[in-house]
């Protein structure tokens, strides 16, 4: 009863027909017998989908984690908040990951498999873990390698993916881990609610089935080493300042990447600045129940994600990045007025977060194929780990600006705000970066 009311009746059947689209193409090798792909590209398709499909039930149940540490494990909402922050924080420490890589292609492979080996192990022991800030801690890990990771397969796909079977593959990539983390919670609480302290047996069971994903990275080809010119032995300080030099240096030498950074900056900026005012505003203003509040609004961004990649693939085929960009982030600027809306007619709130995931979709899609893109000929690592050092830095300080406005503003005039950097940045790539040195979809 509760779900027919959270979730409109026009939303099944959409959903059904693109969830059996997803399956049909990931396991379409099983189903036709061909198991073990031939060639560079399926098995990079395949490795790249499969270890999503297979790190979905983990990923769905970390969502789940600071809910289970408040109600489990009784910590102080001082922790809470700590593991909040450090979701977006752990893009920081992401690039000293894949700075090993940084013109080293014949490492890739070795990182993509030492990562996912890395991420996973240490929840093999959840059920004898009793410390809080232990837990926090492997949390940091997996987010920092999970970010860590990106800049590998970036590249590998670029190197083994024709240029238009790359950006479908990264698009359907991302969306299977945004239905994941938005729809596979709901069916984990089911077990969570009938069984007690089932999550610390559900960690390790997911974390084994992640685990296993490893193996299919060995189908992926490995590059060939390069000649590197002998380099002096680099100081602490060298290391530690390191991917961040770098990205300063990247940014000072590519105007057209750092056009794309600023707009990208005052988006997401203005994304996670609206945070903290969204409990507030739905639970003080728009009184929402948790069953309504988290069904509609997984529904809507799920169904509205999986839907419209596609048709951002396709736009992103045909325009620029500064107009693709452009696009993305004046949905992002309509979000908060719809919101807003609800206040007057409750049908505003669907409509809503219809928008954030067609929004979601174009914006995962321009930042997952930024690297390659500006990268051109070059490696890409460099300019996908700059695009995580980013999500860092804004998460280090767009968040805390929202909480600190918010007495100040109210829930309303945050999102107001938040609407108001989204269309800074629509400014910025429909007039800003048009008229800079522009990269063309060919």
């Amino acid at each position: 009863m509760y779900l027919e009311r959270a979730v409109p009746p026009c939303f099944i059947a959409p959903a059904t027909v693109v969830l059996y689209r997803e399956i049909a193409f990931i396991f379409g090798d099983v189903l036709t017998g061909d198991v073990v792909p031939t060639d560079a590209a399926d098995n990079t398709r395949r490795a790249f989908l499969w270890t999503r499909v297979l790190g979905v039930p983990f990923w769905g149940l970390l969502n789940l984690l600071p809910v289970i540490f408040y109600k489990e494990m009784h910590v102080s909402p001082l922790a809470i908040v700590l593991m909040i922050a450090l979701k977006p924080m752990s893009a920081l420490l992401a690039p000293y990951w894949s700075q090993a890589i940084a013109h080293r292609p014949d490492r890739i492979l070795s990182n993509l498999i030492w990562a996912n080996i890395l991420r996973y192990l240490p929840f093999l022991f959840v059920p004898w873990i009793e410390s809080t800030e232990l837990m926090i801690v492997i949390f940091a890990l997996y987010m920092a390698l999970y970010r860590g990771v990106i800049p590998a397969w970036m590249e590998t796909i670029k190197r083994n993916m024709p240029k238009f079977d790359s950006e479908r593959l990264i698009s359907r990539g991302t969306t299977i881990d945004f239905c994941g983390a938005g729809l596979l919670p709901f069916l984990l609480g089911v077990v969570l609610d009938e069984y007690a302290y089932s999550w610390r047996w559900l960690f390790p069971i997911t974390a084994a089935l992640g685990l296993c994903s490893t193996v299919l990275l060995f189908w992926i080809p490995k590059p060939k080493a390069v000649t590197q010119k002998q380099q002096s032995i680099e100081s602490f300080r060298d290391k530690v300042l390191g991917p961040f030099a770098s990205a300063w240096r990247l940014l000072r030498e590519n105007v057209a990447f750092a056009h794309f950074q600023m707009g990208f900056m005052l988006a997401a900026s203005g994304i996670m600045v609206m945070q903290p005012a969204l409990p507030l505003f739905f639970v003080d203003t728009l009184h929402l129940s948790y069953t309504h509040m988290l069904f509609a609004l997984a529904a809507c961004k799920g169904v509205a994600f999986a839907l419209t990649s596609p048709l951002w693939v396709r736009l992103y085929r045909q325009v620029s990045i500064s107009s693709f960009c452009g696009l993305v982030t004046v949905l992002a600027a309509g979000f908060p007025w719809l919101l807003l809306a609800a206040q007057v007619h409750g049908g505003c709130l669907y409509v809503a977060y219809l928008l954030y995931g067609m929004m979601q979709a174009g914006s995962e899609l321009s930042w997952h194929i930024s690297g390659p893109l500006f990268a051109q000929h070059e490696d890409s690592i460099a300019f996908t780990s700059t695009n995580v050092c980013m999500v860092g830095i804004r998460g280090c300080f767009a968040p805390a600006l929202g909480a600190l406005l918010l007495p100040y503003l109210g829930a309303a005039g945050v999102m107001v705000l938040c609407s108001f950097l989204c269309l800074m940045a629509t400014y910025h790539f429909f007039f800003v970066q048009s008229k800079s040195r522009q990269i063309e979809v060919v």
